[in-house]
This record gives structure tokens, C-alpha cells and sequence, in this order.
């Protein structure tokens, strides 16, 4: 078990430990500094923040993984699903999260484990082959993302349970219309990662920027933390997948070309 770990510790490079210890450091800096409020709530204050930095750690080590092409970032993924659906649950609010996550990440994990064990590098057996997204996809996701958000945005309106923002508000109403966009993109995200796509790394910006919108108007200020290392883990990943598919691309060609001959 020591050679084990130590054999995983060393996989990780400088940049990533500095970069996951930073966050974890950072984020319980933040929970200390800024407790996020429950007062509206009867629940106890401190299972809200141990339910949030768990959602950190678990999201830096998954994206962390991803961004290293790992297949076991899903197992790890699976550990994130529990804990979200746990916090949208004693919270009450982001159900479109919830249902998105039982029907669909938690299949798609599975499913994507197995499909990522089958396109393993011919070299390194420690990486997955990824790839790239053509143009008229993007624009057919784009239009499918737009649909889903009008729609269950709406339904979310309708859904009356005691939560964080007061049931009907302008608040309240913005936050459904947004975890639907959020659901929407989390399930092209899913989709992506599942057929090893570089365009997951794009769905994760945009993720993201509308999770950071929802935390702040839900007060839950330890989460923008865990949405400052998206940004800066996608940046890493989106890089290290686009090289690889350049650099794997190139040798494709040059193999065609000997077999040619």
C-alpha cells in the first residue's frame, strides 16, 4: 500500500500538488472567513460547510484527473454526485442539479470508466486517447441548450419547497432559470467527457461562470473558490488535451504515410 501511494503521489507533477493543496488551503480559509448563512434554515450551520468544502475537494482532485486524462477521475466523480446531492437536498434549492445528477452523471460515470478503459494510450496506458468536436455539432448543442434551459427553467418556477431564497422572488426565479442552463450544459459536459472530447474543457468555462452567478446569490461564497479552480484547472487541461491531440495527429499522418509506401 506505501509503494501504491507513493507510485501515485509521484504521478502528479509539482504544478498539480501546488495547485490542489492551494485550493484546499484557500477553501477553508474562505469557510472560516465567510461562514455561509442557513438562517432561514433548521439545519446546522457546520454540516452546510463540511458539505461544501467536501464538494472542493472532491471537484479539484476529479478535475485534476480529468485535465491528466485518467479514467479514474469517474470514480472519483461518483464521490462528487453524493455529496452534490446531498447539499441541494438540506439546502432546498437546485433541483434540476439533483435529478440531472441521479439520471444522468451517475450512469454516464459508469458507462464512461468502461468506454475510457477501451481507448487507452498505445505508449502511456496511464492516459486516454481524446479528441475534438466538429463546427455543425457545436451549433446543434448550442441550440438544444437554449431549448432545455426555457423549458425546465420553467418548471423549476413552479416547484414551491421552504429553500435558501424566498419561493417566487426575482432571485428565486433567476437561480431556476439558471441551474436548468446548468443541467443543460453539465449534460453536454457529460456527454463530451463520455466520447473524450477536448470541447468538455469549453462546457466546464461556461459551467463555471453560471455556477459562480448562482453561489453568489445564494450566499455560498466557499463554493467560488472550488469556481476560481475550474478556471484555472480548464485553462491546464483545455491546454494539455489540445497538445496531445496536435502532437497524436501528426504521428497518425506519419504512419499513414510509412504504410503508404
Amino acid at each position: 500500500m506505501k509503494e501504491r501511494l507513493k507510485k501515485i503521489w509521484n504521478s502528479f507533477s509539482l504544478y498539480e500538488k501546488i495547485w490542489f493543496f492551494s485550493v484546499i488551503v484557500l477553501t477553508i480559509v474562505v469557510a472560516i472567513v465567510f461562514p455561509s448563512s442557513v438562517e432561514n434554515l433548521d439545519i446546522n450551520p457546520a454540516l452546510i460547510m463540511g458539505l461544501y468544502i467536501a464538494d472542493v475537494f472532491t471537484n479539484v482532485l476529479c478535475e485534476l484527473l480529468i485535465s491528466k486524462q485518467s479514467k479514474w477521475n469517474f470514480i472519483v466523480s461518483l464521490l462528487v454526485e453524493v455529496v452534490e446531492i446531498a447539499t441541494c437536498i438540506v439546502i432546498g434549492e437546485r433541483f434540476a442539479t439533483v435529478a440531472t445528477t441521479i439520471f444522468f452523471w451517475i450512469p454516464i460515470d459508469i458507462i464512461s470508466f468502461i468506454n475510457w478503459n477501451r481507448h487507452l494510450d498505445r505508449e502511456k496506458k496511464e492516459l486516454t486517447v481524446v479528441r475534438s468536436l466538429k463546427g455543425w455539432q457545436e451549433v446543434l448543442i448550442l441550440l438544444a441548450i437554449a431549448a432545455w434551459t426555457v423549458g425546465v427553467g420553467y418548471l423549476l418556477t413552479q416547484i414551491e419547497v421552504e429553500g435558501l431564497l424566498e419561493a417566487g422572488s426575482t432571485a428565486e426565479i433567476v437561480v431556476c432559470y439558471l441551474d436548468a442552463m446548468v443541467s443543460a450544459v453539465a449534460v453536454c459536459n457529460g456527454v463530451f467527457i463520455f466520447l473524450r472530447l477536448k470541447e468538455q474543457w469549453i462546457a466546464w468555462y461556461v459551467d463555471a461562470a453560471l455556477e459562480c452567478v448562482i453561489n453568489v446569490i445564494l450566499g455560498q461564497w466557499v463554493l467560488l473558490v472550488l469556481k476560481a479552480a475550474y478556471f484555472t484547472n480548464t485553462t491546464y487541461g483545455y491546454i494539455k488535451w489540445t497538445k496531445y491531440i496536435k502532437t497524436h495527429s501528426i504521428e497518425e499522418q506519419l504512419e499513414l504515410k510509412e504504410e503508404a509506401k
